[in-house]
C-alpha cells in the first residue's frame, strides 16, 4: 500500500517537502491506514505530520473513548495532536443545514485552524475509492451532471486524498497485516444516514444482482467524467476570462453581448465560475438557482434581480451582468500601508506585490489586467490603500484635467453598492490607481522615467 501512496502522492503532487499535513483521524480503519502509510511515505518525502480529531457529539461515552483512542496514539508516535468537541446537531439546526454537513464543516473549519497555526500544508483525509463510489451513487439519485460524476478529487484546493484510489478490502488487509489498532464507530454499521444505506444496503443489493464490480465500475467512470469535466472547466474559464468586464472580491461585472453569444452549457458554467470567485465555493447554489440567473441574463432586462444562496445576488444593468455579494451591510472605511513585497489584506480579500527596479535598455513593460506601472519618482512619500472619500478626484490616464471620483464612477456606469469597495492605491497627495479601473495619468511611464513602480494585485 505504501508504493500506490507514494506513486498517488507524487502523480498529484499532493505533498511537498516540509510541508505540514493535518490529517483527520477518527480511529476507524480507513484513517488510521492512512495515517500509518503516511508514516511510512515519510521516509521518501520530508514532511510533518499533526494528527486532529473532532468528536461531533453525537456518540456520548464512545465518542470520548475514540477521542482518547487517538490521543494515545498519537503519544505512542510522538506526534502533535489537536481535538476539539462540538455539536454538529446543534450547529446544523442554528445554520439550517443537515448534520452531516455540519459535521463536514465543524471539521474542516477546525483543520484549517491547525494549519494556519502549524504553517505550510495540507489537510488529508481518508476517503478512499469505495467512498468515491457512494458519493457518485449519490450525487446520480440526486440528479448530477458531469462534474458531479467525477467524484471527488485527489486534491481539492488544500484538501489532499492520497488513499482514494485504494478500494475497502486493500485497507483492511494493510490493516490486519500491520497490526494496527482501530476503533469501530458503530453508527456506521446502522443505516441511519443516506451514505450509511448506500454502503450497508444499495451497494451490497448491486453487487449481488447486476454488477459484482460495481466500485471498480464506478471509479472508471469517475475518471472517464474528471477528463471531460476538466476540459469544459478550463474553456469555460478562458471564455470567463474574455466576457468579465471587472472584478473583485465582492462583485463580477460580466459583458451581457459577449455572454449570449456563448452556448447554453458554456454561460452556465461561467455562471458558476463568477459565484464561485466571489463565493470560494459553490457550496449551497443549485441547479435551479444556476437556471434561474441564465434566464435573468439572457433577458437583459435592466434592473431585474434575484438572490441566490450565501447572501449572492444575481442582477443586470445596462449590458452588464453583474453577481455580487449582498451589499446591505454599508462597507465601512479602511486604510492599509503598502510595502515593498507582497502585502495580503484579508479584511478586504485583496493582496498587493509592489515592486520598484531601474529601467534597463531593454525594459519591457508586461502587459497584465492586473498589473500596472508608474513613474516611481513621482510618488508623493508611502503609499497605500484606501476606499474612497467625499471629496476624491482623479485625474485619469489619458484624459485631461481631474474628474470627481463620483463623476468617474457614473461614467463609468458602476453601481452604487459597489463604489466603497473598490480598493483605491494612493499616495500621500493623490489617487495613483483606482483598481480594475484607470490609472493616475499624472503618474504614467515616460521615456524620461528611471524608476518603476510596479503594483499587482489579486
Amino acid at each position: 500500500m505504501k508504493e500506490k501512496v507514494l506513486a498517488t502522492i507524487k502523480e498529484y503532487n499532493l505533498i511537498e517537502e516540509n510541508d505540514n499535513i493535518v490529517v483527520g483521524i477518527s480511529g476507524g480503519p480507513d484513517s488510521m491506514a492512512l495515517l500509518y502509510s503516511l508514516l511510512e511515505v515519510k521516509s521518501s518525502i520530508p514532511f510533518s505530520i499533526h494528527i486532529a480529531h473532532v468528536n461531533h457529539g453525537v456518540r456520548g461515552k464512545d465518542a470520548k473513548s475514540d477521542q482518547l483512542f487517538v490521543e494515545r496514539i498519537a503519544k505512542e508516535l510522538n506526534l502533535s495532536y489537536y481535538t476539539k468537541d462540538v455539536d454538529m446537531i446543534q450547529y446544523g439546526k442554528e445554520n439550517g443545514i443537515s448534520s452531516e454537513e455540519a459535521g463536514r464543516e465543524l471539521r474542516y473549519g477546525f483543520f484549517r485552524e491547525i494549519l494556519l497555526k502549524v504553517g505550510k500544508g495540507k489537510i488529508a483525509v481518508a476517503h478512499n475509492m469505495n467512498d468515491q463510489a457512494e458519493t457518485l451513487i449519490m450525487r446520480f439519485l440526486r440528479g448530477t451532471g458531469i462534474d458531479g460524476l467525477k467524484g471527488m478529487e485527489f486534491k481539492t484546493k488544500d484538501i489532499i486524498r492520497p488513499i482514494l484510489g485504494i478500494d475497502r478490502k486493500e485497507i483492511e488487509s494493510y490493516i490486519e497485516k500491520n497490526n494496527i489498532e482501530t476503533v469501530l464507530d458503530k453508527t456506521n454499521l446502522e443505516p441511519i444516514y443516506s451514505r450509511n444505506k448506500v454502503r450497508l444496503e444499495l451497494i451490497p443489493y448491486i453487487e449481488e444482482n447486476f454488477n459484482p464490480n460495481i466500485v471498480n465500475t464506478l471509479w472508471r467512470m469517475s475518471k472517464i467524467s474528471s477528463v471531460d469535466s476538466k476540459f469544459l472547466e478550463e474553456y469555460s474559464k478562458e471564455r470567463f476570462n474574455i466576457i468579465v468586464k471587472n472584478k473583485d472580491r465582492h462583485s463580477i461585472i460580466l459583458d451581457g453581448g459577449k455572454f449570449l453569444q456563448e452556448d447554453k452549457s458554456i454561460q452556465q458554467r461561467i455562471i458558476r465560475v463568477a459565484i464561485e470567485e466571489i463565493n470560494d465555493s459553490l457550496q449551497g447554489i443549485t441547479e435551479v438557482q444556476i437556471n434561474l440567473t441564465l434566464s435573468l441574463f439572457s433577458s437583459l432586462n435592466t434592473g431585474k434581480e434575484i438572490h441566490l444562496s450565501n447572501g449572492i445576488i444575481a442582477k443586470t444593468r445596462y449590458n452588464d451582468l453583474i453577481i455580487e455579494k449582498d451589499h446591505k451591510k454599508e462597507a465601512s472605511k479602511y486604510f492599509y500601508k503598502l510595502n515593498l513585497g507582497n502585502t495580503n489584506l484579508e479584511d478586504i480579500k485583496y493582496s498587493f506585490k509592489v515592486e520598484v527596479f531601474p529601467v534597463g535598455e531593454n525594459f519591457i513593460l508586461n502587459k497584465s489586467k492586473n498589473t500596472r506601472y508608474f513613474d516611481f519618482d513621482i510618488v508623493k512619500g508611502s503609499l497605500g490603500v484606501r476606499n474612497r472619500r467625499e471629496g476624491d478626484r482623479l485625474h485619469p490616464f489619458g484624459m485631461r484635467g481631474t474628474k470627481k471620483l463620483k463623476d468617474y464612477f457614473i461614467d463609468e456606469k458602476i453601481p452604487k453598492e459597489l463604489r466603497d469597495r473598490i480598493p483605491l492605491i494612493v499616495d500621500e497627495e493623490n489617487i495613483i490607481w483606482v483598481v480594475g479601473y484607470r490609472t493616475n495619468d499624472l503618474y504614467k511611464v515616460t521615456k524620461n522615467s528611471k524608476k518603476i513602480l510596479s503594483i499587482s494585485y489579486n
